[in-house]
């Protein structure tokens, strides 16, 4: 497998990895779980996004840009970031139906690529699909956040401050992944504009 792929390999199957991490002390009602998950979920989140930036690099600089690369790589961006989302869910950050909406712009998404390729062709990323990819990264950052700062539970030290900034958290947090719906839909459109023949044929 070439190098730009394993990185991308990396990130997909990091997806089921950091699902269980975070979920694990909810599910083993462990408070120590709680803590070790707040002190790791953010670091390791950063370092497996970094796998974007390494399968972009080292395809470029080994020539390793290929037809299945345009269409892994996103495939991967989006596993990890729907896991991200889901686990949003869960803790009540993210709505249901936001994380619906984002659901199925990304099934569409992966048909109309598959569609393309009966044609002979792979959509790669668009600056709008990639704008889309950054702000679902950032949100779901913001939202890990705020999840890790409530596993340290500070509410006993600061009650009222740890109060004001679980509810102004919950808002942001909420207001950025309305724009991630808006965002994942608007650059959804651009993608059927700008390949609809494909979609037409």
């Amino acid at each position: 497998m070439k190098v730009s792929n394993r990185f991308t390999l990396a990130r997909a199957l990091f997806a089921p990895f950091f699902y269980v991490i975070f979920n694990l002390p909810v599910w083993l009602n462990s408070a120590s779980l709680s803590f070790a998950s707040a002190c790791v979920m953010v670091p390791l989140l950063v370092l497996f996004e970094l796998t974007d930036y390494w399968d972009g690099h080292y395809a470029r600089k080994n020539n390793e840009v290929s037809d299945f690369g345009k269409i892994f790589d996103p495939f991967a961006d989006v596993i990890l970031n729907l896991t991200v989302f889901a686990c949003a869910v869960a803790s009540g950050y993210m709505p249901m139906p936001l994380f619906v909406l984002i659901l199925y712009r990304e099934f569409t998404q992966s048909f109309l690529r598959m569609a393309a390729l009966k044609k002979g062709i792979a959509i790669a990323a668009r600056k709008g699909g990639k704008f889309k990819t950054v702000f679902y990264i950032a949100s779901g950052f913001l939202f890990l956040l705020l999840e890790t700062y409530a596993r340290f539970s500070f509410q006993s030290v600061l009650p009222e401050t740890d109060a004001f900034i679980k509810s102004t958290g919950l808002v942001v947090a909420r207001v950025f992944f309305v724009i991630c719906v808006i965002l994942s839909w608007g650059s959804f459109i651009d993608y059927v504009k700008s390949f609809y023949k494909v979609v037409k044929d």
